[in-house]
């Protein structure tokens, strides 16, 4: 496989945040939902920047700029620990998020069908723009195309949506599977082509220093050869994932943490002894072994691990909420608007690392991009408290909300509807 089509080695992807999930009046929202997704979205950051950093990310062979133990160590570290971890539970909360909105229309006496149509049709071209102008690792539009099938899915009842999931996991870990036996017993392919790749990132990092003519035009091949990749590989774990979170909404799940703490725990202590070792393998092989019989042998592992992990990472941090709901409240404003504070990221990053800015791709090391994403995660904490006590929804939520409603929702904010920090009071 090439840099483009490594299926494991990707960009993080998320954010539909508060793109899916409307207002609500102070005190009702969950502020665990919103938690969650500012954490998810910290992972995804963490992700993300190594891709806008450095061609070379997720292609098997490192950056010969940055060899030193550190930097792989660096780069390893993120792979096991982050990497196809969170945009899972952004997806988690995506379906949860469902039954918040349909609670809200039956509360409004509203269709939601309509709404949320509009919704999806705002999120695609949303992603659209994304794809094109910032960052080729969006999978907004995909979210937003498999939220069709959510939506025809909305009324199945939960032991058949938790079936369907569970099919849609097992497919895949045994497609890979396949994959990997056939590469064994062909004993081919036998790994990457140094040669070609180090072509590639050097045509690819040129490119994204140039002026917007070239950047577009990379942009947009880089996005093409990803394309087959987030609908071979992605879209079936998104969709089981949006099923499971719908289950999960349902159940009113993550509204009384106490109530659910053994199954929490349960989670955690199952999610680790599944997840770690397939994450373990992952990280390995897109180390050291891209485009062999291991790596396929990882990804059909890491179907299943990865989940695995989300979920017990999403466990874990429901447990650390109810024990101290000052971290859920820090958390809960980036969560809030975690759309806008996504497509920040990426303009930040582009801003960065490509001639929009200061052209800095491939001149950044492993370390010193993870430490540059969480300054700005940081950042976006304060920032996203400061605007919610101004402001009802993040900029671009506010957008997405006018599509969805088909009217102009207020920009500022009339009372102190927030608590500290800018989270809902639970």
């Amino acid at each position: 496989m090439t840099q483009t089509t490594n299926i494991e080695s990707m960009p993080e992807h998320g954010a539909s945040g508060d793109a899916t999930t409307p207002p609500r009046p102070a005190g009702s929202r969950l502020v665990n939902v919103d938690a969650l997704r500012g954490l998810a979205l910290a992972g995804i950051l963490l992700v993300n920047i190594g891709y806008f950093a450095s061609a070379y990310k997720g292609t098997g062979i490192p950056d010969p700029a940055f060899a030193r133990p550190v930097d792989s160590t660096v780069a390893y570290l993120v792979d096991l620990v982050v990497e196809t971890k969170f945009y899972l539970l952004f997806s988690f909360l995506f379906g949860y998020s469902l039954t918040l909105q349909i609670t809200s229309a039956q509360r409004r006496g509203a269709a939601f069908a309509p709404r949320f149509v509009r919704r999806l049709a705002g999120l695609f071209a949303i992603g659209l723009l994304h794809a094109l102008l910032l960052f080729h690792g969006d999978i907004l539009m995909l979210y937003a195309t498999l939220g069709l099938a959510l939506l025809a899915l909305h009324r199945v009842p939960s032991r058949v949506a938790a079936v369907l999931a569970g099919a849609l996991v097992v497919g895949g870990v045994h497609y890979y599977g396949v994959w990997g036996a056939l590469a064994w017993h062909w004993d081919t392919p036998d790994g990457v082509d140094a040669d070609a790749v180090q072509a590639y990132a050097a045509t690819a990092q040129a490119a994204y220093r140039s002026g917007l003519a070239d950047i577009l035009a990379q942009r947009w091949a880089d996005y093409q050869e990803m394309l087959s990749v987030l609908l071979e590989f992605q879209a079936p774990i998104v969709l089981a994932m949006f099923l499971v979170g719908m289950v999960a909404g349902r159940a009113r799940f993550l509204a009384d943490p106490a109530r659910h703490r053994r199954t929490l725990w349960t989670v955690v202590v199952g999610g680790l002894f599944v997840g770690v070792p397939g994450a373990a393998l992952y990280a390995f092989a897109n180390a050291r072994y891209v485009d062999t019989a291991l790596e396929y042998f990882a990804i059909s592992y890491s179907y299943l691990a990865s989940p695995a992990l989300a979920a017990a990472y999403g466990a874990g941090a429901i447990l650390i909420f109810d024990a101290a709901p000052a971290v859920a409240r820090f958390l809960a404003p980036p969560g809030r608007m975690a759309l806008s504070n996504y497509l920040g990221q990426s303009v930040f990053a582009a801003f960065v690392f490509t001639g929009y800015g200061l052209g800095l791709v491939g001149r950044v090391s492993p370390l010193a991009a993870v430490g540059t994403g969480l300054a700005l995660f940081a950042v976006q904490v304060f920032f996203s408290a400061w605007w919610l006590r101004r402001h009802p929804y993040g900029p671009v939520e506010w957008a997405l909300r006018a599509v969805s409603y088909a009217e102009i929702p207020p920009w500022r904010r009339s009372g102190a509807a927030y608590g500290r920090g800018g989270a809902h009071r639970a």
